[in-house]
Protein backbone atom coordinates (compact mmCIF):
# COMPACT_ATOMS: atom_id res chain seq x y z
CA UNK A 1 0.00 0.00 0.00
CA UNK A 2 1.70 3.24 -0.82
CA UNK A 3 1.12 6.66 1.16
CA UNK A 4 0.34 9.74 -0.68
CA UNK A 5 1.39 13.14 1.01
CA UNK A 6 0.45 15.90 -1.61
CA UNK A 7 -1.96 15.87 -4.51
CA UNK A 8 0.68 15.86 -6.99
CA UNK A 9 1.76 12.44 -5.63
CA UNK A 10 -1.56 11.11 -6.15
CA UNK A 11 -1.68 13.12 -10.02
CA UNK A 12 1.56 11.39 -10.87
CA UNK A 13 0.29 7.73 -9.88
CA UNK A 14 -3.48 8.11 -11.24
CA UNK A 15 -1.72 8.92 -14.90
CA UNK A 16 -0.74 5.46 -15.05
CA UNK A 17 -4.31 4.32 -14.94
CA UNK A 18 -6.63 6.80 -15.86
CA UNK A 19 -8.59 10.26 -15.11
CA UNK A 20 -9.69 11.09 -11.77
CA UNK A 21 -12.79 13.02 -11.12
CA UNK A 22 -12.66 14.60 -7.76
CA UNK A 23 -15.21 16.95 -5.88
CA UNK A 24 -14.15 19.17 -2.52
CA UNK A 25 -16.59 19.13 0.42
CA UNK A 26 -16.87 20.67 3.52
CA UNK A 27 -15.78 18.67 6.36
CA UNK A 28 -18.37 16.55 8.25
CA UNK A 29 -20.66 16.63 4.91
CA UNK A 30 -21.36 13.59 2.82
CA UNK A 31 -19.59 13.41 -0.53
CA UNK A 32 -22.64 13.07 -2.62
CA UNK A 33 -25.68 14.35 -0.78
CA UNK A 34 -26.50 17.57 0.52
CA UNK A 35 -27.76 18.97 4.31
CA UNK A 36 -28.62 23.09 4.50
CA UNK A 37 -25.55 24.07 4.99
CA UNK A 38 -23.53 22.88 2.51
CA UNK A 39 -25.69 25.34 -0.19
CA UNK A 40 -26.50 28.59 -0.82
CA UNK A 41 -29.69 30.39 0.66
CA UNK A 42 -32.49 29.82 -1.61
CA UNK A 43 -31.19 26.16 -3.09
CA UNK A 44 -34.10 23.37 -2.47
CA UNK A 45 -32.47 20.41 -1.47
CA UNK A 46 -35.22 16.95 -1.51
CA UNK A 47 -33.83 13.99 0.83
CA UNK A 48 -29.95 15.34 -0.21
CA UNK A 49 -29.97 16.31 -3.35
CA UNK A 50 -29.67 19.42 -4.95
CA UNK A 51 -32.65 20.39 -6.94
CA UNK A 52 -30.94 22.52 -9.20
CA UNK A 53 -28.26 19.88 -9.95
CA UNK A 54 -31.38 17.28 -11.78
CA UNK A 55 -33.62 16.98 -13.72
CA UNK A 56 -36.99 16.30 -12.19
CA UNK A 57 -40.42 15.46 -13.19
CA UNK A 58 -43.35 17.91 -12.00
CA UNK A 59 -44.05 16.09 -9.00
CA UNK A 60 -40.64 16.38 -7.88
CA UNK A 61 -40.36 12.39 -7.39
CA UNK A 62 -38.76 11.41 -10.42
CA UNK A 63 -34.96 12.06 -12.12
CA UNK A 64 -35.46 12.24 -15.09
CA UNK A 65 -31.67 11.43 -17.66
CA UNK A 66 -30.25 14.71 -18.92
CA UNK A 67 -26.23 14.68 -20.48
CA UNK A 68 -25.63 17.82 -18.86
CA UNK A 69 -27.23 17.67 -15.59
CA UNK A 70 -26.04 16.06 -12.54
CA UNK A 71 -23.58 16.10 -9.74
CA UNK A 72 -21.03 17.96 -10.27
CA UNK A 73 -16.99 16.46 -10.30
CA UNK A 74 -13.62 18.03 -11.03
CA UNK A 75 -11.55 16.23 -13.95
CA UNK A 76 -7.96 19.07 -14.37
CA UNK A 77 -6.25 20.53 -11.57
CA UNK A 78 -6.89 24.03 -12.28
CA UNK A 79 -11.22 23.28 -11.81
CA UNK A 80 -10.32 21.73 -8.52
CA UNK A 81 -8.29 24.46 -6.91
CA UNK A 82 -11.40 26.87 -8.46
CA UNK A 83 -14.06 24.79 -6.77
CA UNK A 84 -11.52 24.21 -3.63
CA UNK A 85 -11.13 27.76 -3.47
CA UNK A 86 -14.77 28.69 -3.38
CA UNK A 87 -16.10 26.04 -1.43
CA UNK A 88 -13.14 27.65 1.45
CA UNK A 89 -14.62 30.90 1.38
CA UNK A 90 -18.34 29.94 1.62
CA UNK A 91 -17.04 27.75 4.72
CA UNK A 92 -14.21 29.80 6.55
CA UNK A 93 -12.51 28.13 9.08
CA UNK A 94 -13.81 24.48 8.05
CA UNK A 95 -11.94 21.82 7.25
CA UNK A 96 -12.02 21.07 3.34
CA UNK A 97 -11.96 17.38 2.20
CA UNK A 98 -11.70 15.96 -1.09
CA UNK A 99 -13.32 13.21 -2.64
CA UNK A 100 -12.43 11.29 -5.58
CA UNK A 101 -12.71 8.44 -7.60
CA UNK A 102 -11.05 7.19 -10.80
CA UNK A 103 -13.19 8.08 -13.91
CA UNK A 104 -13.56 4.26 -15.16
CA UNK A 105 -15.01 3.45 -11.36
CA UNK A 106 -17.90 0.66 -11.53
CA UNK A 107 -20.76 3.19 -11.54
CA UNK A 108 -24.22 1.89 -10.08
CA UNK A 109 -26.55 0.52 -13.16
CA UNK A 110 -28.11 4.11 -15.22
CA UNK A 111 -25.38 6.03 -13.95
CA UNK A 112 -22.19 7.84 -16.09
CA UNK A 113 -20.25 10.29 -16.18
CA UNK A 114 -20.16 13.02 -18.81
CA UNK A 115 -17.93 15.95 -19.11
CA UNK A 116 -19.67 19.48 -19.02
CA UNK A 117 -19.95 21.01 -22.56
CA UNK A 118 -19.63 25.06 -21.12
CA UNK A 119 -16.78 24.36 -18.48
CA UNK A 120 -13.10 22.41 -19.15
CA UNK A 121 -12.34 20.42 -16.47
CA UNK A 122 -15.56 19.93 -14.86
CA UNK A 123 -17.89 16.53 -15.07
CA UNK A 124 -21.50 15.76 -14.24
CA UNK A 125 -22.49 12.80 -12.76
CA UNK A 126 -25.45 11.89 -14.87
CA UNK A 127 -28.40 9.09 -15.17
CA UNK A 128 -29.21 7.11 -17.96
CA UNK A 129 -32.89 6.44 -17.37
CA UNK A 130 -35.66 7.34 -15.20
CA UNK A 131 -35.59 7.13 -11.55
CA UNK A 132 -37.36 7.53 -8.44
CA UNK A 133 -35.62 9.94 -6.18
CA UNK A 134 -35.12 7.45 -3.42
CA UNK A 135 -33.23 5.05 -5.79
CA UNK A 136 -30.68 8.12 -7.00
CA UNK A 137 -30.48 9.03 -3.52
CA UNK A 138 -29.69 5.02 -2.97
CA UNK A 139 -27.15 4.93 -6.10
CA UNK A 140 -25.49 8.40 -5.12
CA UNK A 141 -24.84 6.41 -1.59
CA UNK A 142 -23.11 3.78 -3.49
CA UNK A 143 -20.58 6.34 -5.23
CA UNK A 144 -19.97 7.91 -2.43
CA UNK A 145 -19.14 4.71 -0.61
CA UNK A 146 -16.81 3.92 -3.36
CA UNK A 147 -14.83 7.08 -3.36
CA UNK A 148 -11.37 7.77 -1.56
CA UNK A 149 -10.76 10.99 0.46
CA UNK A 150 -8.13 13.50 1.12
CA UNK A 151 -8.89 14.95 4.45
CA UNK A 152 -8.20 18.42 5.32
CA UNK A 153 -6.67 18.80 1.48
CA UNK A 154 -5.39 22.18 1.87
CA UNK A 155 -2.39 20.54 3.02
CA UNK A 156 -2.12 18.41 0.03
CA UNK A 157 -3.07 21.07 -2.23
Amino acid sequence: MEQFKTIEDLREKIKEYESYLARPTRGLSHPTLYRKRDVQEGDVIIKGVRENDWFFSEDREWVLPHDQMGLSFSSNWQHLKGVYKMKEKHNFGASINVYWVLEEVNLPQYMRFMPDEKKKGHFLLTITKSMTLFQLVQKLKMVAYRMSVIKDARKAL
